[in-house]
């Protein structure tokens, strides 16, 4: 079943990843440094550009909150957020792990979202109360109970993300069972879908981690900051089966 919303999202989507397919491993892709030393391409501007353009189109009282343009308020309080590229350095790089990333925000609460990532071949779905989707297969995170036998994913363990990053999560790696270092948007999706049980990302923005929130909790989970926090506003991000989530926060926070 979908909705407005997730129409909206799809289409936004499919021309996403048209526009993202066409730059890909282009060598003369044009590739600027933003303020915070994070990396903007010309892919990441073309599709913030469309999906601005294209939601306004459909739903003209709409507020907007994209990584690369900011906030532009609308009439309405409900909000597309949007993430045109997540994992631009990958996309840079020439490494195909990458998707656009979009949800919709009523009153506070993400309502709808979804994960695009073209090379990959997938794209994840979710709606408030409707549940969590790969495509059409609905997505349950796994049932593992024992931090023992987990798998944990994160991101960089050097450079600026080091900064942020607890120096507990060793703790918490040396607990689990298996570790794999993926990063931004494709742990979540894969937490969601019971690939792995607890991801960690000590920085992240909105735009960052809004679809991935419906994504892990309408799949049965659970997803906050690293205090424990349910927000996309937070400043971190933890997601994780709902048997052990609680149990890695506290190693988190060396408790």
């Amino acid at each position: 079943m979908t909705t407005p919303w997730l129409d909206l999202l799809n289409e936004i989507a499919d021309e996403a990843d048209a526009i993202a397919t066409r730059f890909f491993r282009r060598s003369d892709l044009r590739v600027d440094s933003k303020a915070d030393t994070t990396w903007v391409t010309e892919a990441d501007e073309s599709i913030e550009e469309m999906a601005r353009s294209l939601a306004l189109q459909r739903f003209p009282q709409l507020s907007i909150l994209g990584e690369e343009q900011g906030e532009t308020a609308g009439s309405d309080a409900t909000r597309l957020i949007i993430d045109p590229i997540d994992a631009t350095s990958n996309f840079v790089r020439g490494i195909p792990i990458f998707a656009t990333l979009l949800a919709i925000e009523e009153q506070g609460e993400i309502t709808a979202g979804l994960v695009s990532a073209p090379m990959l071949h997938e794209r994840w779905t979710a709606q408030r109360g409707l549940g969590a989707f790969a495509g059409q297969r609905r997505l349950h995170v796994s049932a593992v109970a024992e931090l023992g036998e987990a798998q944990l994913f994160h991101g960089s363990v050097g450079g600026v993300e080091a900064l942020k990053t607890p120096p507990t999560l060793m703790t918490l790696a040396h607990a689990t069972r298996r570790q794999r270092g993926l990063g931004d948007f494709w742990q979540h999706c894969l937490v969601a879908e019971g690939a792995g049980e607890i991801a960690v990302d000590p920085i992240v923005a909105p735009w960052d981690i809004a679809p991935l929130m419906i994504l892990v909790e309408e799949a049965g989970g659970r997803a906050t900051s690293l205090s424990g926090e349910r927000s996309i506003y937070a400043g971190s991000f933890v997601s994780g089966n709902s048997a052990l989530h609680g149990e890695a926060l506290r190693i988190l926070a060396g408790e």
